[in-house]
């Protein structure tokens, strides 16, 4: 039997030869590569399901737009084609809320009530104007802002209201006077889709 001191050095001696032997197990062992982050989903990027759309017609499709989440859709039958951002009304009550139908299509329309003075020199010298209630400086007149792709809506195919669907800056916000501003490949889109009279929804 070996004293107890002889014993004392042995396992001290095997307790390191062991963490000796497990350091160079880890040296010598491969790392596990990292995963590479998958990349996050913009939250207002457009989704075109292009299997879908290519069974769009006139004849079959809706447009829905949800005031609450600024995203319109654009459906065929019961499936969505399109799922992109808006932009309504910076207000609440200036995107008016209910079923309506398209009424009019302009592919390069311009405001009548909202857009700039312009000098004579084609200078803007008021921009973010309103026809109805601004007073043009001396010399300038009144140029409405672009709204390409315009979709015009209302209740039925001969009530023309002011407010419509059309490409715009989408700032992530409602700012808006009232029309659903849509990215311009969305809104060239749906405005080839569309019809006079192509059901369109506006959900709180």
């Amino acid at each position: 039997m070996l004293p107890f001191h002889a014993v004392t050095i042995l396992c001290a001696l095997c307790a390191f030869i062991g963490g000796s032997l497990a350091q160079e197990v880890g040296l010598v062992s491969e790392a596990k590569p990292k995963e590479s982050p998958k990349p996050e989903k913009k939250a207002d990027s457009a989704l075109v399901h292009e299997d879908v759309l290519a069974r769009a017609t006139p004849e079959n499709i809706s447009v829905v737009v949800t005031i609450s989440s600024q995203r319109v859709h654009l459906k065929v039958g019961e499936e969505i084609a399109i799922d992109a951002p808006v932009s309504s009304g910076r207000r609440a009550e200036w995107t008016p809320k209910g079923g309506f139908v398209i009424v009019q299509k302009t592919v390069n329309h311009r405001s009548t009530l909202y857009g700039s003075f312009v000098s004579t020199e084609g200078r803007t010298v008021k921009s973010n104007a309103n026809s109805r209630t601004d007073v043009p400086p001396d010399g300038a007149s009144f140029v409405g802002a672009p709204m390409k792709w315009f979709m015009r809506l209302g209740s039925h195919a001969q009530d023309y209201t002011t407010f419509g669907m059309h490409a715009g800056k989408l700032p992530g916000y409602p700012a808006s006077h009232g029309c659903i501003r849509l990215p311009e490949r969305i809104a060239k889109l749906i405005f080839e889709k569309a019809k006079i009279g192509t059901p369109v929804m506006i959900l709180e």
